[in-house]
């Protein structure tokens, strides 16, 4: 019987210890938990013979073959998985943020010390897109993967689409649920999906970069009136987080978190709730889809014991992490047809001033979309443009945002199209 130690008891980790303790896996055993405050998070529902400590070197220490890490954070996390290691002992984490920085050294720990380092948690919960990619799909050449990697996020804009509310009243709905944390910046503004493209691209596409060459946008700028436009452009509007191949040899990719127009055609489109999702391109296979809860107690602590449960019985695999390109950034540049909400103080002219713009940096103006009854001094109005650089669009926006007609700041996000960019 293979003895386990758990790090953190916090939603996840009593998730982690129901099924431990359920009589339903009998080849491990569930040796001892540790917390910060022993007292405060004690339980009668947890077997007697399991020990308790607030000092996680007396589960490193002790005879336990497998470490599960579920505290969280950078540090002590990542010290404290790399202390298991060295001393032989496998771990199971869903710190993403751990993995996303330090996956490549502590893999080779790993290696070195003939034991293993899983983390399917890490990303999408209780979804098994890790070993999708790294095993079922190992006989293929992937090209792109992206998808839905946050649940907080996707909760927030399908309740704003179908709700007809706010941003605010919708996040606080999400926080009232449990969705969302009290401090719900790393959800919104990109952090969380980042460090899981990350990951996906070092684990699927064999391409690792770095965290910070991702770049992210936050969902605090999306409006109701965006969705009223986006169901007459046949869409709706999801936080999407893509990585595609560029280059096999230089193992360069493209990257981003951002907000996107998608297609109501595409799987994205019909993910609803905290529900997540993952496309995943291959040359040979197409497109394979990952669906599933990616939060939550539940969900989350199925993907850790079945790691687990995976490492003893002997049947993980090595996990492998390429090495990192001298530069490891991820280009931020895509070319794709983009979506432009302004609100401005109307007047004549304001059309032709925006086309001007655009021109000058060959950019090719698609629709333009317009719904009546607004006052004109805060007057919406959408323009879609056909494929083009993102750098282009960029910097005609920053001219645009210099004129006169403005109400409130003008408003992008690129729009999801099947075609490789």
């Amino acid at each position: 019987m293979t003895k386990i130690g758990l790090i953190g008891f916090g939603t996840v980790g009593q998730s982690v210890t129901r099924i431990l303790t359920d009589g339903s896996h009998s080849d491990v055993e569930l040796a001892s938990i540790c917390n910060r405050n022993v007292e405060k998070k004690r339980v009668d529902w947890v077997p007697d013979d399991v020990i308790w400590t607030s000092d996680f070197e007396d589960v490193l220490k002790s005879d336990v073959e497998i470490i599960i890490e579920l505290i969280g954070g950078t540090e002590p996390a990542t010290h404290l998985i790399r202390q298991a290691l060295e001393l032989g002992k496998s771990v199971v984490t869903a710190n993403k943020q751990v993995v996303a920085q330090s996956g490549s050294s502590l893999i080779e720990t790993a290696h070195s010390n003939d034991c293993r380092l899983l983390f399917e948690a890490a990303v999408g919960g209780g979804i098994p897109v890790i070993r999708g990619v790294q095993e079922g799909l190992s006989g293929d050449v992937l090209t792109r993967i992206h998808g839905l990697l946050n649940g907080t996020c996707n909760y927030i804009l399908t309740r704003m689409e179908s709700a007809q509310i706010t941003f605010e009243q919708a996040l606080e709905e999400a926080q009232q649920l449990g969705f969302a944390e009290a401090d719900p910046t790393a959800d919104i503004d990109g952090g969380d999906a980042q460090a899981k493209i990350a990951i996906l691209s070092a684990i699927g596409l064999g391409c690792p970069v770095r965290l910070d060459s991702i770049p992210t946008t936050t969902i605090r700028g999306i409006d109701p009136i965006d969705f009223v436009y986006a169901d007459r452009l046949h869409s709706t509007v999801r936080q999407v987080s893509r990585v595609e191949r560029l280059d096999v040899a230089k193992k360069t990719v493209s990257a981003s978190v951002q907000l996107m127009l998608v297609p109501n055609a595409s799987p994205l489109a019909r993910a609803e709730g905290s529900q997540n999702l993952v496309v995943v391109d291959g040359v040979r296979s197409g497109e394979t889809a990952f669906s599933g809860f990616g939060a939550g107690g539940d969900p989350t602590a199925v993907a850790v014991v079945s790691d687990l449960i995976a490492i003893s019985r002997g049947n993980s695999s090595v996990v492998n992490w390429p090495t990192q390109t001298p530069d490891g950034s991820a280009q931020i540049d895509f070319d794709l047809a983009h979506y432009i909400r302004f609100v401005v103080i109307d007047r004549p002219g304001i059309i032709s001033e925006l086309a001007q713009v655009f021109a000058t940096h060959d950019i090719n103006i698609d629709s333009l979309l317009q719904e009546p009854g607004w006052s004109k001094r805060e007057l919406p109005f959408v323009i879609t443009l056909e494929r083009c650089n993102t750098s282009a669009v960029r910097n005609a926006l920053s001219e645009i945002r210099r004129f006169d007609f403005h109400a409130r700041d003008l408003f992008w996000m690129p729009i999801l199209t099947r075609e490789k960019t």
